[in-house]
């Protein structure tokens, strides 16, 4: 069973709907022992960092979360949920997060020519930096997934797992053990997006 963490930062149904469609067992759920009890967890998010990490502690599932995580659950982060996973987010002031990934969330605006529109919206190709992991397994380097984001992961390349180039390499997922962070939406990148899917709910075992 895989367990969507509902901490109310988002509209859960087109990832249960792409869950479910790949024959996946979803439950959207906001109770600690549904999470101990699933197979996998999925941390969704939409919005700003400091309101998402509130609400977080504020459900009683944060601790949830990184005890789960540290038990070695497959745990996958999407888009402000990936950033969630980080150390620290600097989007309207500073903000701890996870930790569960070293590194920081920044502004795209750091290294985004100016020219370049933010947020980033749209469809960006994946690149592999240090091959292929286990998460990407039915994809293929050069497939296009769908972005929104303002903000980026930055001071981690040692486990980024895909990138893109937006004027500039962007972090476009990372890694560490069994956690995992997509920027972009699989919900929302058609077919490849469901292979993502498919491969974190069918893995056995994520390695950097």
């Amino acid at each position: 069973m895989i367990a969507v963490v509902d901490y109310g930062v988002g509209n859960l149904f087109s990832l249960v709907c792409s869950l479910r469609y790949i024959g996946a067992e979803a439950v959207v759920t906001r109770e600690a022992a549904a999470l101990r009890q699933a197979d996998r967890i999925i941390l969704p998010g939409v919005g700003a960092f400091g309101d998402a990490e509130k609400k977080l502690r504020e459900t009683g599932l944060r601790e949830t979360v990184l005890a789960e995580a540290g038990a070695g659950k497959p745990l996958l982060g999407i888009c402000l949920g990936m950033q969630l996973l980080f150390d620290k987010s600097y989007e309207f002031g500073e903000h701890k997060g996870l930790g569960l990934i070293p590194g920081a969330v920044r502004p795209l605006t750091d290294i985004v020519p100016p020219e370049y529109k933010i947020p980033q919206m749209g469809w960006n190709a994946l690149r592999f930096p240090h091959g292929k992991h286990p998460l990407f397994k039915y994809i293929n380097e050069g497939d296009f997934v769908y972005f929104v984001h303002s903000y980026y992961a930055a001071g981690c390349d040692d486990f980024v797992i895909a990138d893109t180039d937006y004027g500039a390499p962007v972090t476009a997922a990372a890694a560490k053990g069994n956690v995992m962070g997509c920027q972009f939406h699989p919900e929302k990148s058609g077919a490849v997006g469901l292979a993502i899917l498919r491969a974190f709910c069918e893995t056995e075992e994520f390695k950097c």
